[in-house]
């Protein structure tokens, strides 16, 4: 999984905006979109370059974020 902070996302017509240009690029990737956190979290086979591009090109700002599961104290870490 890779997550995105999408600071200027603020809507859901912002996450499936996002979303819409995610799935064009691979339609069978996972796109989870969390309005309150304002983070996109994609399930793909896509780089995180390639998705972060796909949501510059949408018209919003993307930075990206390590998964929860890279924390050292989440349970794949012990």
């Amino acid at each position: 999984m890779m997550k995105f902070r999408v600071a200027d996302m603020t809507c859901g017509h912002c996450a499936s905006l996002i979303t819409r240009a995610i799935l064009q690029l691979q339609d069978d990737a996972k796109v989870e979109a969390d309005l309150v956190n304002a983070t996109v979290s994609v399930y793909s086979t896509l780089s995180a370059e390639e998705i972060a591009d796909a949501i510059k090109d949408a018209g919003y700002s993307a930075t990206s974020q390590k998964a929860n599961c890279c924390n050292p104290s989440n349970s794949c870490h012990t």
